[in-house]
């Protein structure tokens, strides 16, 4: 297994004169719990969307393992084990949230046209989604329509469609945007606990949750790295505390 699971070389996306990422290079350890922080318009969602193929880079490459992925569209990405989920979630809100992930599962297993099956039917897909369930311990939801659900238990189930296509890489962009902080937490709680083959790449403004969930951390500012560290180095960083954390000393 590549000890990479994940990395960049001078990603650098430009419209016009604006530069919204410039010569980004970053590796993403296999495992890893990895937060993109900073400040508004930073440009964090735009790297995301330079890593799943939704914008081409205007210079740069991207791996996943060793593979060189910056040339493939991004469901050829999806393909490879990367998979993303969005501020805004896109569930299925006529489905149950036992329907919603066997579908998920039946689509990546080349089978969408036969999911409408019955459970009986599609026994092994029932399983698979009940223990991907317990996972994030949504059992006791499995019944319940998806847009019948609090938003704290729709995201966990974004994030079990996420899981159900066996990412090597999973990309979450503010996961706990619009969440209750304790169901923040809870969430958190649930993704800390992924197996640890799945790396983990989140943007999230909730820095409580970023220095208690992160195991390193990358600090963007003005589409460039300002620095890379683990929470207690970031934390440090006066370069990080003038820019971003607002905590400037004042002479």
């Amino acid at each position: 297994m590549s000890g990479i699971g994940l990395r960049t070389e001078g990603l650098s996306k430009q419209w016009g004169a604006f530069k919204a990422n410039s010569d980004i290079s970053l590796t993403f350890a296999p495992g890893a719990r990895h937060a993109l922080i900073g400040p508004n318009g930073a440009g964090k969602t735009t790297f995301i969307n330079l890593l799943t193929g939704a914008f081409a880079p205007s210079a740069g490459r991207v791996f996943l393992g060793d593979e060189d992925i910056t040339g493939l569209p991004q469901h050829m990405r999806v393909k490879r084990g990367m998979t993303r989920t969005f501020q805004i979630n896109t569930l299925f809100p006529g489905l149950t949230v036992l329907e919603s992930v066997m579908l998920a599962l039946c689509e990546r297993d080349g089978r969408h046209r036969v999911w409408h099956q019955t459970v009986a039917q599609q026994k092994r897909q029932a399983d698979e989604a009940m223990a991907l369930l317990a996972s994030l311990k949504l059992e006791r939801d499995a019944g319940t329509l998806t847009r019948s659900l609090a938003y704290g238990r729709q995201r966990l189930v974004e994030i079990a469609l996420g899981l159900a296509t066996r990412p090597r890489v999973l990309l979450l962009d503010e996961p706990a945007a619009g969440i209750p902080s304790g169901e923040s937490a809870e969430l958190f709680e649930v993704l800390s606990a992924l197996p640890r083959d799945v790396t983990v790449l989140f943007i999230e403004h909730d820095m409580g949750l970023v220095f208690r969930f992160a195991d390193r951390i990358t600090v963007l500012v003005g589409g460039k790295v300002l620095c890379e560290g683990t929470p207690d180095e970031i934390s440090k960083d006066q370069r990080v505390r003038e820019v971003y954390l607002g905590e400037a000393e004042h002479d």
